[in-house]
């Protein structure tokens, strides 16, 4: 211990600590200025001719939130033709039946369609072949025949796709105002970051820092920059054009992803497609965790696929983790004043970069200063993710294990 608080090693690590959040806080897109991507703001969208649209909800187990998700659907103002399509991804709850009371109490049974999918082949994930599936399945070109006042029935072929996951729920703006803003800016894929639940301790503790790890992952400038190779989407919410689907290969392309937002927008991007992402607080997720074990698998579930499997990325991540949030709080406390300096300059910075996607949430400023426990937690379910797929358990998420099992 008293050769790590030796002045040359300290000044070394303060040097470390600070040259790495400079880079982060000048020469990263700004990825932590969430005002800057925040769609909610300026008014709404007014075209001419509003283009045909499907959405699909892939949905397993899902008997606590379907009710909301499909009412928010259905409720939609969007003025184009417009159909749902609900795909029951082998559900042991009652996930189908409550989605087709849904539609009917709300008067639309013939504008919405539920449809089973089948067992996903060898390769794909569960997620992919559903979304799959209800696109291929003769009820999604057929969903909602009628074309009474309100929502009205998409055509065989749609002109966009609307992905959105079984747990968020949309304001009634929020299709019209995906849609505007693709014709506007002649987008291939939009898609938004729902708003994740921050109410409970673990919660307002661990959730903002999702938000800012993954925009620093995926800077939102970078993702709509076409000359840079970076891409990443929000898979709660994604709009994305048939043609762009279809350019790409479909979904057959990417059917192995666990990581399946970023790697559809990897594949739009690299055959040609616009893409954009950011950020909302109208469509909201409405999955809680009440405790902070939640949040660890939340984490767990995709963070070591995010290191591509790899060992030696996985060192460097837990290394690089450490310079980042942990060395500069334990320069705090050396000897040396240089050091202390250091130290104190680039947790300064990591609060400054932090404090934005608090106030996003609403949250109290406080929290942006306990950043580096958050990223020790994170450092702990990156390890252990690594360790359920080496145990054959990777990407477990309602019981299925999707990503290859570890050697």
């Amino acid at each position: 211990m008293t050769e790590l608080f030796h002045p040359h090693v300290t000044n070394v690590l303060g040097i470390i600590a600070l040259a790495i959040w400079l880079h982060l806080f000048f020469g990263r897109g700004w990825f932590w200025r969430v005002a800057k991507v925040d769609a909610d703001r300026g008014a709404g969208e007014i075209l001419g001719e509003w283009p045909s649209v499907i959405a699909m909800v892939p949905a397993r187990n899902e008997s606590e939130t379907i009710e909301r998700v499909v009412t928010g659907l259905v409720q939609q103002d969007y003025p184009g033709a417009f159909s749902v399509v609900v795909v029951d991804d082998h559900s042991e709850d009652a996930t189908a039946s409550i989605a087709q009371r849904v539609a009917a109490e709300n008067g639309v049974k013939v504008r919405v369609r539920v449809v089973n999918a089948s067992e996903p082949p060898e390769g794909w994930t569960g997620k992919l072949w559903a979304l799959n599936e209800g696109m291929s399945h003769e009820g999604a070109t057929q969903a909602g025949a009628s074309h009474g006042a309100g929502l009205r029935a998409a055509p065989e072929t749609p002109e966009f796709y609307w992905f959105t996951d079984a747990d968020v729920s949309h304001a009634p703006h929020t299709l019209r105002r995906l849609v505007g803003r693709a014709e506007r800016e002649r987008l291939d894929l939009v898609s938004l970051m729902v708003l994740l639940q921050a109410k409970t301790l673990p919660e307002r503790a661990l959730i903002p820092a999702f938000l800012y790890f993954f925009l620093m992952l995926y800077p939102p400038r970078w993702i709509a920059d076409e000359e840079l190779g970076t891409a990443g989407a929000a898979g709660g919410c994604i709009l994305l054009r048939a043609k762009a689907l279809a350019g790409m290969g479909g979904f057959a392309a990417i059917r192995g992803e666990v990581i399946d937002d970023c790697a559809l927008a990897g594949a739009v991007k690299l055959s040609g497609g616009r893409v954009w992402m950011g950020l909302t607080r109208k469509s909201v997720s409405l999955r809680a965790y009440g405790t902070f074990g939640e949040v660890r698998d939340l984490i767990a579930r995709t963070a070591f696929t995010q290191l591509r499997y790899s060992v030696p990325m996985l060192a460097g991540t837990l290394l690089g983790m450490f310079l980042t949030y942990v060395a500069p709080v334990l320069l705090l406390f050396a000897h040396d004043s240089t050091a202390q300096a250091l130290g104190f300059a680039a947790w300064l910075l990591m609060t400054l970069s932090f404090l934005p996607t608090v106030r996003f949430y609403r949250l109290s400023a406080g929290w942006a200063a306990v950043l580096p426990l958050t990223a020790v937690f994170y450092t702990c379910a990156t390890w252990l993710s690594a360790v359920r797929y080496w145990m054959g358990k990777g990407g477990l998420w309602k019981g299925r294990a999707q990503a290859p099992k570890g050697a």
